[in-house]
């Protein structure tokens, strides 16, 4: 049995693969781990899993060095718009090398970033149907918006430019309204991104009730930047958050999952002010509306009001003078009657007189003059008998007048009685009341009107 050295047998199977392989080869793998030297060299470990049941099948070291990962990794990131990191799968084209002190390595001599673009938004479209096999896809959208949403939970890095110009905007409007915000720093971009947002958001879930809405925003920045936007439990997070969430991430092109699943998408942190500022707007615009509306309605109804006092009014202040003239007619008839009857009286008793008087003359003369001072003294008593009697008729005519004077009904009302009226009729009882209705009460100076609650 002949024996080599390592070393020969190593030079052996470097002839093998330099005679037996093809100059380089187009490979799919995906990038497990990523280092950088310091000398700007990549070093990648690629392998690849079995699709059922996700398990590594097959792992080779590759190499990209400087000269050319200096051009590849810019030229794939602006293609993709996703950074050049671990956990993708690239296409790339390599030439196979076998060292004797370091063994095979793949020598990465170009990269297909189409592929990895493909791959890429394959990946996304099975997060989006998973959130949507899930059941959680809308969850956010259907949390209505609070109509004054003014307690603001943000979620940004403290130096973006995005937060400090979304911050001037909320504060330096127009309209001069209100808005609380607290800010939950995070890290907006890299391998950490996703991390930092979701523990920004369990730390606003703790203090749920403190906000209205949660924004999250960042300022503008390259494409690979927003790689970390479309991972799934940053996505699952936003859905299942139960305050509504506003995106403000910063970009034009197509928009990231966790801008499909959050309430309300906008493209950057300054519109997501101007929206928050329209909302507050809007609110106002109702108000205002309502108001001018209750005001009209208002105003209709105590024109309306007005009226109906005013016919009632005038037609209390008719059915007075009526029923006065109807007691001054009695009165004036009264007291002629009376007159008319005295009159009758004392006429018919100085007729008697008269005959009693000429009778006595004529029997005789001289019991005329010894009875004429009687008759004299008698006369003068009837007299005083009269005036007293027509003093007595005098006074009973004064109580009478007294008493429809007393019957006046504004006289009534100023010893303190009311006359109450509904829809212009005379309440007399309590049952004649209306509930919720308003009534009409009279008093000597003024009315009052009121609003019947309970019976």
């Amino acid at each position: 049995m002949s024996q080599i050295k390592l070393s020969e047998l190593n030079e052996k199977i470097k002839d093998s693969i330099n005679i037996s392989l093809q100059e380089s080869y187009w490979i799919i793998a995906e990038v497990n781990q990523l280092s950088t030297g310091y000398n700007g060299h990549a070093y990648l470990e690629l392998i690849e899993k079995n699709p059922k049941n996700n398990k590594i099948t097959a792992k080779a070291r590759a190499t990209i060095w400087v000269s050319t990962f200096s051009m590849l990794k810019p030229y794939f990131e602006h293609t993709t718009g996703n950074p050049f990191k671990e956990g993708i799968k690239i296409l790339i084209n390599v030439t196979v090398t076998f060292h004797s002190v370091y063994g095979l390595s793949l020598n990465v001599l170009d990269i297909d970033p189409v592929y990895t673009l493909g791959d890429l938004e394959k990946q996304k479209l099975e997060t989006i149907n998973q959130l949507k096999s899930e059941g959680i896809f809308e969850m956010n959208k259907q949390i209505e918006i609070p109509l004054i949403p003014q307690k603001i939970a943000v979620i940004s890095s403290k130096t973006a430019a995005g937060y400090g110009d979304f911050i001037n905007q909320l504060q330096d409007n127009s309209e001069k309204y209100k808005f609380y915000y607290h800010l939950f720093p995070a890290v907006m971009q890299g391998d950490k991104s996703e991390e930092s947002i979701i523990a920004a958001l369990d730390k606003i879930y703790e203090n749920e009730t403190s906000f209205d809405v949660v924004v999250i925003i960042r300022g503008g920045g390259s494409k690979t930047d927003l790689s970390s936007f479309d991972n799934y439990d940053l996505a699952l997070n936003i859905c299942q958050f139960p305050l509504p969430i506003i995106t403000g991430i910063g970009h034009q092109r197509d928009e990231t999952i966790a801008d499909l699943v959050a309430n309300t998408s906008l493209k950057t942190p300054t519109a997501v002010a101007s929206f928050l500022i329209s909302k507050l707007s809007d609110f106002e615009n109702v108000i205002i509306n309502k108001q001018s509306y209750l005001y009209d309605l208002v105003s209709t109804k105590i024109n309306d009001e007005i009226d109906s006092l005013n016919n009632s009014s005038n037609y209390f202040n008719k059915l007075t003078l009526n029923y006065l003239k109807d007691k001054n007619y009695e009165l004036q008839t009264i007291k002629g009657k009376l007159n008319k009857i005295g009159n009758y009286y004392i006429n018919d008793k100085i007729k008697s007189l008269n005959s009693k008087e000429n009778k006595l003359k004529q029997l005789t003369s001289n019991i005329f003059l010894s009875q004429k001072n009687i008759l004299e003294l008698k006369k003068q008593k009837l007299k005083t008998s009269l005036s007293e009697y027509f003093l007595k008729q005098e006074h009973r005519l004064e109580i009478a007048s007294n008493i429809v004077e007393l019957k006046d009904p504004k006289n009534i009302l100023k010893k303190g009685y009311s006359i109450t009226t509904q829809n212009g009729k005379l309440l007399k009882n309590a049952e004649q009341a209306i509930k919720g209705e308003l009534i009409e009460t009279e008093l000597f100076e003024g009315k009052i009107i009121s609003e019947i609650k309970n019976i």
